[in-house]
């Protein structure tokens, strides 16, 4: 599936994993999810953002997010390179399944191919790619890095957050907004639908153009 991008249904994929034999669909189930691919075992910042996601587990967990890690390894070869991950972040877990992909077919499938980055054979290697993925199974979001560029749990979370409260009330998050500040309503909303919808009430920004499209709330 070339091009997998947002809105669109990720495939329900069988693969061999950490946790042996696993289904896409069986892992996430009703969850969301966030599918994270690396482009190669044994590699510093592969390394460190696997230790990353383990020490954030527990806040991707109160959140219903299931993790599920990808590299175009081998089975065993996750399993060794856990440890390093482990030991070089210590108190944490990897509890998610790491996916094995030595044929390169799933990051294919799940658009996560870096077309500049080869192996020693000239194979080629994950991008440095994640997917947020909502319990209908379609894309909400994704981010995709260079082997060179690390990713920021912290905005991992922050988007995660953001799609979530998107999807449960009528409001989108504005620039640099953080879990906690003031979100906006949707204009699809009107202000009597606004004083039904968010008893808690709202501030609407006064504009130039008199337009009362900008209203703040919390939820």
């Amino acid at each position: 599936m070339p091009g997998l991008t947002l809105g669109d249904t990720i495939p329900d994929l069988e693969a061999d994993s950490t946790h042996g034999i696993i289904k896409l669909y069986d892992i996430i189930d009703d969850s969301w999810a966030i599918i994270f691919s690396h482009p190669g075992d044994f590699t510093p910042v592969c390394t460190t953002e696997l230790g990353k996601m383990a020490a954030y587990a527990k806040e991707f967990e109160k959140r219903g997010v299931k993790l599920v890690g990808l590299s175009c390894d081998d089975v065993q070869s996750h399993k060794e390179w856990i440890k390093d991950i482990e030991a070089y972040t210590p108190g944490c877990k990897v509890t998610y399944p790491i996916l094995a992909d030595p044929n390169r077919e799933i990051i294919k499938q799940l658009n996560m191919v870096d077309p500049d980055e080869k192996d020693s054979s000239g194979n080629q290697l994950p991008s440095r790619a994640l997917h947020i993925v909502g319990p209908d199974k379609k894309v909400k979001l994704s981010f995709l890095y260079p082997a060179s560029t690390g990713r920021n749990m912290d905005e991992v979370v922050r988007v995660l957050e953001s799609l979530q409260k998107a999807g449960k009330h009528k409001v989108a998050t504005p620039a640099n907004w953080k879990p906690g500040d003031p979100v906006v309503i949707s204009p699809t909303v009107s202000n009597e639908q606004a004083k039904e919808m968010f008893p808690q009430g709202f501030e609407t920004a006064d504009l130039p153009s008199m337009k009362d499209y900008l209203r703040f709330t919390k939820v």
